[in-house]
């Protein structure tokens, strides 16, 4: 476990709702990933993300899928690639990412509280 934070630290990770509109191979990186180009809607729009999801997705797997992700890091080069937000995820029991959904159908660009 971290260091407890307050609401307001938290308050300060927009974390949204966002469809993947597209998945490409990212053969370019270092560990195997999947490029994705994720609509959250609205001002935020259409952003893209480098995810080392290979173990359990493949790109024609993941468009259309919902995802949640964090928008408000600055944007970070992978390569030859800018990934603009963060999609989550949490390990299974071999390490290998599981992306976090919601349960049900949501409007894109909903933020998490």
């Amino acid at each position: 476990m971290t260091d407890p934070i307050s609401y307001a630290d938290f308050e300060k990770v927009d974390i949204r709702v966002g469809t993947i509109i597209d998945a490409q191979p990212f053969p370019e990186a270092r560990k195997p990933a999947i490029k994705l180009w994720v609509d959250f809607g609205g001002a935020i729009g259409v952003k893209r993300s480098s995810a080392q999801l290979t173990v359990h997705y493949t790109p024609d797997r993941l468009i259309g899928r919902q995802v949640v992700a964090v928008v408000n890091f600055p944007p970070r080069q992978i390569g030859p690639f800018m990934s603009e937000v963060l999609v989550l995820g949490v390990p299974d029991e071999n390490g290998a990412v599981v992306l976090l959904k919601p349960d049900l159908a949501v409007p894109k660009g909903g933020r998490m509280f």
